[in-house]
């Protein structure tokens, strides 16, 4: 059985010296390395830390490089398009004698196509979209109609908040669409048209809903 153990250091002699020194050199190597993890700051876990998306922001602003060019037979006219949960005017161009609305009919047809095409990706870089249907129309008014009534091909109270405030606000900003201070619509149903005020209110929180003017335009 010759060589089956191990001879144990005794107290106080020199062997036992020599391991006692080797314990405690471990014991500060981990000590130190525990101190400099402490002094850059990292902080010991078991369980991975999500640090979570870095944030991002969103201009709702073009550049200049990024406004649409016009043509020589077109005008720049304000569209309310969604940014940031809020509505945000960018200029687009329709046909001269549109803004001034020198035909309301022409020019509220105009002012659609514009606010219901979707934005083009210099737009769709700073933030914005729309809300508005992309098959959205306007339709022939009838008779009895109170005056200015400008008929949709979808009930406005069908259409999501957004979309109706991007639309009211839209053609508030053309005078030839505005009646006493609002924008009067109607759908293709046998409801009354309505007129709706486009309110600072309603930019900042379109989703709370456009303001009506009255319930009922006579």
């Amino acid at each position: 059985m010759s060589g089956a153990f191990r001879p144990v250091p005794v107290p106080g002699s020199t062997a036992w010296a020599s391991r006692l020194r080797g314990v405690v050199a471990a014991a500060g190597a981990v000590l130190a390395v525990a101190v400099l993890a402490s002094g850059c700051g990292i902080r010991t876990t078991s369980v991975p830390v999500d640090a979570g998306a870095a944030p991002s922001r969103v201009p709702c602003k073009l550049s200049s490089a990024d406004v649409t060019t016009r043509s020589p037979d077109s005008v720049a006219a304000p569209v309310y398009l969604v940014c940031a949960s809020q509505l945000v005017s960018v200029d687009r161009p329709v046909p001269s004698g549109t803004a001034g609305g020198a035909d309301r009919l022409v020019a509220a047809r105009a002012l659609l196509d514009q606010v219901r095409q979707a934005p083009p990706e210099s737009e769709r870089r700073a933030g914005f979209s729309t809300a508005v249907p992309a098959g959205l129309r306007l339709e022939p008014t009838r008779a009895g109609d109170p005056a200015g009534t400008l008929r949709l091909s979808s009930q406005p109270e069908d259409l999501s908040e957004e979309a109706l405030a991007q639309l009211v606000c839209t053609y508030a900003e053309n005078e030839a669409l505005v009646t006493q201070g609002s924008v009067v619509l109607g759908g293709p149903g046998d409801y009354r048209p309505r007129g709706y005020l486009c309110t600072s209110q309603t930019k900042a929180r379109p989703q709370d809903g456009t303001v009506p003017d009255v319930l009922v335009r006579d």
